[in-house]
């Protein structure tokens, strides 16, 4: 069987997120319609994450397998007539049956964009143009970008993200799990158990015209993780909390030892990278 990696870009605005809901527009839905209206087959295309409604990717990777074979440049050039245009095609390859997105990834890049719209020395407050809006947090709290950077070099290195997960981090884990073990007939019990521990090579803030722009890179993300990350960044650099403060919130592992979640408008999928 054909086994194709696929490399996406696709605008998540309008999108319940990565993953098929029933009754729900899903970028992972979207494709496999997409796929079934050319070649008749039903298959569930595997992504390297599952990005949440409104977040957007620039690199998605996506893997599937066909029964029937078909050249990878007829296949690239009718997905993308299948697809709306809010999701595009960059790459089809074959790879070998043992490659998967998810499992097979090494280390996943991400990018936020805060466009700052509050009061400052600098400017009066700013106003966010509408077709910048749905790729941008226009955040309207007074920023100090040198504690923005502060508070994000504090998380280098290999932590415990529970305070900075979603309330149950892992449930998403458990659940992509679950449909693995029915999939291979293997029993839940003996599934390895999830673990809240991720390692970050890269946490760091620029900026770019307007922007704040912050890019980590890490071994993994545990749901809502760097969402989590900027609202607790943008707490310390509105000098809401200390950004000496975030060992502690790492040690406390308790969401509510953090800052609230940063809207998922700002998030970009940046890079997937593999062997």
């Amino acid at each position: 069987m054909p086994h194709w990696k696929l490399i996406l870009t696709y605008d998540g605005t309008t999108y319940n997120g990565w993953q098929v809901q029933p009754n729900l527009p899903t970028v992972q839905g979207t494709l496999a319609d997409a796929i079934h209206r050319i070649t008749g087959e039903t298959v569930l295309p595997q992504g390297s994450g599952r990005t949440d409604a409104g977040v957007h990717a620039l690199a998605q990777v996506a893997t599937f397998s066909l029964t029937v074979p078909i050249p990878p440049t007829n296949l690239h050039r009718a997905l993308n007539r299948a697809l709306p245009a809010s999701i595009r095609v960059l790459s089809v390859e074959s790879v070998p049956e043992d490659f998967h997105a998810r499992h097979s990834a090494l280390r996943k890049t991400y990018e936020y964009r805060i466009l700052p719209c509050g009061h400052s020395p600098d400017h009066e407050d700013r106003i966010c143009p509408p077709f910048l809006a749905p790729y941008v947090w226009p955040c309207r709290f007074p920023l100090d970008f040198d504690l923005l950077q502060q508070a994000a070099s504090h998380i280098l290195g290999t932590h415990d993200f529970t305070s900075f997960a979603a309330n149950d981090p892992d449930q998403s884990t458990r659940e992509e799990q679950r449909a693995e073990a029915d999939s291979l007939s293997t029993p839940y019990s003996l599934l390895t158990t999830p673990c809240s521990t991720r390692t970050i090579h890269h946490s760091t803030w620029h900026q770019q015209e307007d922007l704040l722009i912050y890019r980590i890179t890490g071994n993994g993300f545990l749901h809502h993780m760097v969402r989590n990350l900027v609202g607790t960044f943008v707490e310390a650099a509105a000098h809401r909390i200390s950004a000496d403060t975030i060992p502690t919130i790492l040690a406390a592992r308790n969401r509510s030892a953090a800052g609230p979640t940063a809207p998922a408008s700002g998030l970009f999928l940046v890079e997937v990278e593999y062997k």
